[in-house]
């Protein structure tokens, strides 16, 4: 698998390149190049309004992801790995839906590159989840990887990573596990806990401490919604988490969850 990441390093480095992208759906894997997906079936000229990663309109050659991930069922979990090891945990009921917010596969043509996405970073290709009309189904941010690598089958994270799930004890429907959800949903894919997750992106947000534990009063809160306001950094990467995609009754129950796993620190 480095080997592949490597290689599509390697490759995107040029304007022109042969991209690949691996679909492992446990039953078997498929790797498809930038050709074979832009000459797709089912791929078409999409219009994404105000693009999350490019903040304005653009417009993308793309294919369904429910046409790509045959045989996936809706309660199957799924994670799409970026170059950078960006890591996002995502569900495929959404990314099979063909109503309201729909998942896509944006694909890159070399002979028409995408801008890059900053002056100091490279575009978001050769391949990136999009969504149409994502409002309809509250999709956050994180579940706009750029950059994929590969897509692949999973079990859900608390199979994969017992060190992140709260106590046993709790209902399924208590406030932390619903905290856990969000976690997953709007944290995962950049940080670990107790040194659990895939991501080699950020920090992880309870080894040695909780920032429920460092951050006072709502200093934490404004932070999640508005990093540069509190800490200005130019190379800072975290996005700000406003309530259109979090909403203040959200971010309570994730702060929730960071709260109860400060108590239940597992040591590397």
């Amino acid at each position: 698998m480095k080997a592949l990441l490597l290689c599509a390093a390697l490759l995107t480095s040029s304007p022109l390149y042969a991209a690949q992208l691996l679909i492992d759906l446990g039953s078997g894997s498929r790797t498809w190049q930038t050709e074979e997906l832009l000459k797709h079936p089912a791929a078409q000229t999409i219009k994404i309004k105000d693009d999350v990663s490019y903040h304005r309109d653009m417009q993308y050659r793309a294919v369904p992801m429910a046409a790509l991930l045959k045989g996936l069922k809706t309660d199957d979990h799924v994670q799409a790995v970026a170059l950078d090891g960006f890591a996002a945990e995502l569900n495929a009921a959404p990314l099979l839906d063909t109503q309201g917010s729909q998942a896509w596969l944006a694909i890159e043509d070399p002979d028409k590159p995408w801008p890059r996405l900053a002056a100091d970073k490279p575009g978001a290709g050769p391949f990136y989840l999009v969504w149409t009309d994502p409002q309809a189904g509250h999709i956050s941010p994180e579940q706009w990887p750029f950059q994929v690598a590969r897509i692949q089958r999973l079990a859900p994270v608390a199979e994969r990573f017992p060190a992140l799930a709260p106590d046993p004890k709790l209902a399924s429907n208590d406030p932390v596990n619903q905290g856990f959800s969000l976690f997953q949903k709007n944290c995962l894919a950049c940080h670990r806990l107790n040194a659990a997750g895939d991501s080699q992106f950020g920090p992880d947000l309870n080894i040695p401490y909780s920032p429920t534990e460092y951050f006072s009063g709502d200093f934490l809160k404004r932070y999640i919604r508005d990093p540069q306001s509190l800490r200005h950094w130019p190379q800072a990467k975290m996005p700000g988490f406003d309530s259109s995609v979090l909403p203040d009754q959200e971010l309570e129950l994730l702060l929730g969850y960071l709260r109860h796993m400060a108590g239940r620190k597992q040591l590397p």
